[in-house]
C-alpha cells in the first residue's frame, strides 16, 4: 500500500513538473504600430503590428469592422512584423471609421489579447500650386493639388532658346489634381522637363474640375500640356496656339526620341479652355513630344475643345479614350509622325463645337502647306462611336465626320471602326486638291476601315433623307458646302477610292458588327464585340513597326478583353473627389 502511494505521489510530482515547464513560455502578444490613423477616401495606407509568441507563432488574424480581413500562417517564427497595404474605399463617407482588430495564436493554441486600430476618414488637404516648378518635386496621394493659372514644370521663356531650368514632377498613383476655374489652371511641362504621372489600374491619377458634383462643365480649367524637342513643321519650333508660353520643337536639330515623361493610367476631366477664337488648350495637348515619352491608358472626358491634339512630334501612344468632348476626339497637325494604337472615341448627343466636331481630324498645318515633316501619323485599331445611338436620338447639327482628312495630311489609318456619324469619311478637297492627290498616290492611306450606319437613320444609315439634320453619307462624294459640289480622287469618286483600298467596307447599319452604340453612349459602355461580331476578322496588315501589336480584329476591342475596365470613369459628374 505504501509503495503504491509513493508511486502515485511521484507521478503527480512528475506531471506537475512537466506542466510547470510548459507554462514557462509566455502567451503571445500583438500590438498595432499605431492605434489611430487619419486617411482620406481612396487613399492607400499601410497598417502594421508587432507580434511575439515565445512558444512559436501559429497564425495572425485581422478583422475590419467585425468581418474577416486577413489571415496569415507562420511556421517557426517566434516574432513577426505584420504589415499590409490597404486602399480606403473611394465611397467611404467622410467622418466614418474603419476598425481593424488583430489577434495572434501560438503553437499551444493560446490567443493574444486583441489590439484595435481605428482609421478615421478625413478630407485630404488641398495644396494650391502656382508659378514654376524648377526643382524635382513629388505630389503625393495623401493630398489634393490645385492648379492656379499656368503652372509650369521647368522654365522655357523663348521659342528658339534653351530652357533656363528643368525639373521632374512625379505624381503618385491615386493623386487628385484640380484645375482652378477662375484662373483656368493649366499644367505645362516645358521642353527639357518631365511629368512622371504613373497611376495604376486600381489607382489612376485624376486631373479634374474643382467644382462640386453636378456643377462641372467642359472647359472648367485648361488642361495638361507636354512640350518636347522633337519635330515641328513650322520652322522647326513654335509657340502652341493661344500664346501662353508653351514653346515646342527642337528647331534645326530635333530630338526624335525626346522624353517628356510618362502618363499611364491617367484621367483628365472637364478641361479644354478657349483662350481666344481658334486658339484653345485641349484636354491633353502634345507639342513636338518625342518617342522617348510614354503615353498609355489615358482618358480625356468632357473636354471643352479636342480631347487629344498632337502638334508635330514623334511620340507613340496606346489605349486612349476620348469621352464626350466638344470638338474633335483625336486631332493631328504640324507634322505628327508617331504611332497610336487602340483608341476609343465616344460622343455625347448634343456636345459639339461651332466649327464642326469629328472623330479624327488631320492637317499638315493650318495653311495646308508642304512643310516638312508632313503629318503622316499611323493610327490603328480605333473605334469612333458617334453621337447617333439609334434612329430616334436627336443630335447636334454641328457633328460632321467620323474621319476628316484635309490640308495636305498623309495620315495612315488601319483597322478602324466608325459608326454614328453623319459622314463616315470626308477627304476634304478645299486645299486645291492636295489631300486628294495624297490619297491617289497612296501617301494618305486607309486600310481595314469599316464605316457603319445606324439602322433606319434615313435611307442610307447616315441620315440621308431624314426629317431632321444632320444628313450625310458613308463617304462624302461632294463638299460639305451648301451646294455640295462633287469631286473625284483621280478618276474615282471618294466612295470608289475608299472601297478599292484593302479591307475597307461601308455598312448600312452596325447590327452584325458586335458594336451597339445604344449600349455605349449611356452608362458604363459595353465595348467588346462578342464571339460573333464581324469585326473579329478582315483586319489589314499593319506596318512593320515594333511599337504596334498584332491584332486580328477591326476596332479597339476584340471578343472579350476590355482594356478600359477598372481605371476609366464614364460618369465623372457624380464623383466626389475629396
Amino acid at each position: 500500500m505504501i509503495n503504491v502511494l509513493t508511486v502515485t505521489l511521484l507521478s503527480v510530482v512528475f506531471l506537475y513538473g512537466c506542466k510547470k515547464e510548459e507554462d514557462v513560455q509566455p502567451a503571445p502578444t500583438v500590438a498595432w504600430n499605431q492605434t489611430t490613423i487619419e486617411a482620406a477616401a481612396g487613399q492607400q495606407i499601410t497598417i502594421g503590428a508587432s507580434v511575439s509568441a515565445p512558444a512559436g507563432l501559429k497564425t495572425v488574424t485581422v478583422t475590419r469592422n467585425g468581418t474577416a480581413f486577413d489571415s496569415k500562417a507562420y511556421t517557426t517564427e517566434t516574432t513577426a512584423a505584420y504589415s499590409v497595404s490597404y486602399t480606403v474605399p473611394k465611397t467611404q463617407p467622410l467622418g466614418s471609421q474603419l476598425v481593424f482588430t488583430i489577434v495572434a495564436q501560438d503553437n499551444m493554441s493560446r490567443l493574444s489579447q486583441t489590439s484595435t486600430l481605428v482609421v478615421t476618414i478625413t478630407p485630404k488637404p488641398v495644396i494650391t500650386v502656382t508659378g514654376s516648378i524648377t526643382t524635382n518635386t513629388t505630389w503625393t496621394n495623401d493630398k489634393i493639388y490645385k492648379l492656379s493659372s499656368f503652372v509650369r514644370v521647368g522654365a522655357d521663356q523663348t521659342i528658339t532658346g534653351s530652357p533656363s531650368a528643368t525639373a521632374v514632377l512625379t505624381i503618385q498613383p491615386g493623386t487628385i489634381i484640380l484645375g482652378e476655374r477662375s484662373t483656368h489652371g493649366t499644367l505645362i511641362v516645358q521642353r527639357g522637363s518631365r511629368l512622371m504621372a504613373e497611376g495604376t489600374a486600381d489607382a489612376p491619377i485624376i486631373f479634374t474640375s474643382e467644382r462640386e458634383p453636378g456643377l462641372r462643365e467642359p472647359g472648367d480649367w485648361g488642361g495638361v500640356v507636354l512640350c518636347g524637342r522633337s519635330t515641328f513643321n513650322q520652322d522647326g519650333w513654335g509657340e502652341l496656339e493661344g500664346n501662353y508660353g508653351a514653346f515646342a520643337g527642337g528647331g534645326p536639330s530635333p530630338v526624335l526620341a525626346d522624353n517628356s515623361g510618362t502618363l499611364r493610367y491617367v484621367r483628365i476631366e472637364y478641361a479644354g479652355y478657349s483662350l481666344s477664337p481658334n486658339a484653345e488648350i485641349n484636354g491633353l495637348t502634345l507639342g513636338a513630344v518625342g518617342s522617348g515619352t510614354t503615353l498609355e491608358y489615358i482618358q480625356v472626358s468632357y473636354s471643352g475643345d479636342d480631347a487629344f491634339e498632337w502638334f508635330g512630334g514623334t511620340v507613340n501612344s496606346k489605349y486612349l479614350v476620348a469621352y464626350r468632348s466638344v470638338d474633335d476626339d483625336f486631332d493631328t497637325d504640324n507634322g505628327y509622325t508617331g504611332y497610336s494604337q487602340f483608341g476609343l472615341g465616344i460622343r455625347g448627343s448634343m456636345l459639339a463645337d461651332g466649327s464642326g466636331s469629328n472623330g479624327f481630324e488631320s492637317d499638315n498645318n493650318a495653311s495646308g502647306s508642304s512643310a516638312l515633316p508632313v503629318t503622316a501619323g499611323v493610327f490603328a485599331n480605333y473605334s469612333l462611336i458617334g453621337p447617333k445611338a439609334d434612329a430616334n436620338t436627336v443630335i447636334n447639327v454641328q457633328f460632321y465626320n467620323g474621319i476628316h482628312l484635309r490640308r495636305n495630311t498623309r495620315l495612315k489609318v488601319y483597322n478602324t471602326f466608325v459608326t454614328g456619324y453623319p459622314n463616315g469619311l470626308y477627304v476634304d478637297p478645299a486645299d486645291a486638291g492636295v489631300t486628294l492627290t495624297n490619297a491617289l498616290n497612296g501617301t494618305l492611306l486607309l486600310n481595314g476601315v469599316v464605316l457603319a450606319g445606324i439602322q433606319n437613320w434615313g435611307s442610307n444609315g447616315f441620315g440621308l433623307g431624314a426629317a431632321t439634320a444632320p444628313r450625310g453619307y458613308p463617304v462624302r462624294n461632294a463638299t460639305l458646302s451648301a451646294t455640295e459640289t462633287p469631286y473625284n480622287i483621280g478618276l474615282q469618286t471618294p466612295t470608289q477610292w475608299f472601297l478599292s483600298q484593302t479591307g475597307n467596307k461601308t455598312l448600312a447599319d452596325n447590327l452584325t458588327t458586335g458594336v451597339n452604340p445604344a449600349n455605349i453612349v449611356t452608362g458604363r459602355p459595353s465595348l467588346t464585340v462578342g464571339t460573333a461580331g464581324t469585326l473579329l476578322s478582315g483586319s489589314a496588315t499593319l506596318p512593320n513597326n515594333a511599337y504596334l501589336t498584332t491584332a486580328a480584329y477591326i476596332g479597339a476591342f476584340g471578343a472579350t478583353t476590355d482594356w478600359t475596365s477598372s481605371w476609366t470613369e464614364f460618369n465623372p459628374q457624380v464623383q466626389a473627389y475629396r
